[in-house]
């Protein structure tokens, strides 16, 4: 995710590996085998969120492991999203030096090939982005495809079809400029094939 030519936002670390501070909304859908339902709400005291935030739906035909890391903060915990719907939900969160939180997806728990949705909220403004830059082109992902839209109050949408590798829409290279904007109060749906 590259915030370069937002004013307010630092630059994202891609090697990020805490999860963020504030209160935060999380579920994992049990169906399968996944490991059930759980919620998770970290303590902050130099976090805050607004109203708004990202479902991500999975329906690959494998369990997706979702694990929401920031710069500034301790190591979180990975939340399983069962193959055929498992879901999980994160409310916009912010961080105490304004950096950017990325929630990274893997289907395995190594994290060894991840798409990560990332995304700055300094209050007012939502940025995100989707990043394939530490994607194998052999992920599910690719191979399924994704997306994500908003709801009345983000009219940004991105769309990887199943097995573009190169997708247009995701970040492919650091210098790329895919970063959208909407209000914070938006929620965003991220589909995972």
């Amino acid at each position: 995710m590259m915030f370069s030519t937002l004013p307010l936002v630092a630059t994202f670390a891609l090697a990020a590996s805490a999860l963020p501070q504030g209160t935060s909304s999380s579920t994992s859908t049990s169906t399968g085998t996944s490991t059930g339902t759980s919620s998770a709400t970290p303590s902050s005291s130099s976090g805050s969120t607004s109203s708004g935030g990202v479902n991500i739906i999975n329906n690959l035909n494998t369990t997706v492991y979702a694990v929401s890391t920031a710069s500034t903060t301790g190591s979180g915990g990975t939340e399983t999203l069962s193959s055929g719907g498992g879901s999980y939900s994160e409310n916009w969160q912010t961080t105490s030096d304004g950096s950017g939180i990325s929630i990274k997806l893997s289907t395995s728990e190594d994290e060894s090939s991840v798409l990560q949705f990332e995304y700055t909220n300094d209050g007012s403004t939502l940025y995100w982005d989707l990043s394939s830059i530490d994607l194998d082109e052999s992920s599910a992902f690719v191979k399924a495809g994704f997306s994500a839209s908003g709801d009345s109050g983000c009219s940004a949408s991105v769309n990887c079809a199943a097995g573009d590798a190169d997708c247009a829409e995701s970040y492919q290279n650091p210098d790329d400029v895919n970063t959208n904007s909407c209000d914070s109060s938006a929620q965003i749906t991220l589909t995972l094939g």
